[in-house]
């Protein structure tokens, strides 16, 4: 007789985790703490789980990864929209912690078929400071936005003045990202492989680098989907709507939208590739570009192959 594999579902909030196991109808609560871990753990070990599943809790959830995988157990991260369809199609309309959880496990039992791989803590630096940056590119156009308007003098001093410390943190944090990047081989070698690209530049080699450790490692298809550049068809008998991106990594969209845009003037190849799209909406075009170099980059990687300027260009 096959033995009962029994896997748990957490729901993580700021303060709790709220547990439960699947098939098994068992619950806890404990707190979100190095204790908290310690009888979670201890309470798996009794009934037998070795696998975890929990959703993105915007960023809540990392420290329960780690704490749960150093104490020798297999951790899967679910988006949460996924989960949340996951539970519509049951019929499952309530929600609270413990009906979460609930869901996690089971979710974790049918979507999950291969062992999950350990989260790469060694990219944590370099994603925070991807991740400041970001931030404070996001000041700095508040602050340009305001200076638009603004017309008593004292009050575009103080803005002028702000936008001018934020742009010395720009560059400071520029700065950090560069050094991260110069200490390990592997990323540096990496990073000077991608920037060969016309219109990759050190924000985008970083960028996947630090959140798309997959590259190289997928298929053109599923690296596209898991940034959320993949288009998906929306047909049904005679209707034929038009074809739409939905989900992914959006940190590594955006950027790469401005590289897309980039390359689609000084990269002969995705420039060319625009060109027979002429016609399209421009979003359209857009995307199609921010595909096609993503692609292109993922090849590149996976074969360990430098940048190859087409003999026609």
């Amino acid at each position: 007789m096959a033995k009962m594999v029994v896997i748990a579902g957490i729901d993580v909030s700021k303060q709790w985790l709220d547990v439960a196991l699947g098939p098994k109808k068992a619950e806890l609560r404990v707190p979100r703490d190095e204790a908290g871990y310690d009888e979670l753990a201890g309470w798996l070990r009794r009934h037998g789980v070795s696998r975890v599943g929990l959703e993105a809790s915007g960023g809540y959830e990392i420290a329960v990864m780690d704490g749960l995988e150093d104490r020798g157990f297999e951790v899967v991260r679910l988006n949460a929209q996924r989960v949340r369809s996951f539970a519509k199609a049951k019929g499952q309309l309530a929600k609270n912690d413990l009906v979460d959880a609930r869901v996690i496990a089971e979710a974790t039992a049918v979507v999950v078929n291969q062992k999950p791989e350990r989260r790469r803590r060694d990219l944590d630096p370099l994603a925070q400071h991807l991740a400041s940056r970001n931030q404070i590119k996001g000041w700095i156009t508040d602050c340009t936005n305001q200076l638009e308007h603004l017309t008593e003098k004292a009050l575009r001093r103080g803005f002028m003045a702000h936008k001018a410390a934020l742009n010395r943190k720009l560059i400071a944090i520029d700065k950090a990202i560069a050094g991260l990047i110069a200490e390990r081989e592997d990323w540096r070698v990496l990073a000077a492989r991608l920037r060969q690209v016309p219109g990759v530049g050190p924000v985008l080699a970083s960028t996947l680098i630090a959140l798309l450790p997959e590259l190289g490692r997928l298929p053109r298809r599923s690296i596209a989907a898991l940034v959320g550049i993949a288009p998906y068809d929306d047909q049904s008998g005679r209707r034929s709507g038009k074809r739409y991106i939905q989900g992914g990594r959006a940190a590594i969209r955006q950027v790469l939208f401005m590289a897309a845009t980039t390359a689609m003037t000084h990269n002969p190849v995705v420039s060319a590739f625009a060109a027979r799209l002429a016609g399209k909406p421009r979003k359209v075009i857009v995307v199609a570009c921010m595909r096609k170099l993503l692609v292109i980059l993922n090849a590149m990687v996976r074969d360990a192959a430098d940048w190859q300027k087409p003999a026609t260009a």
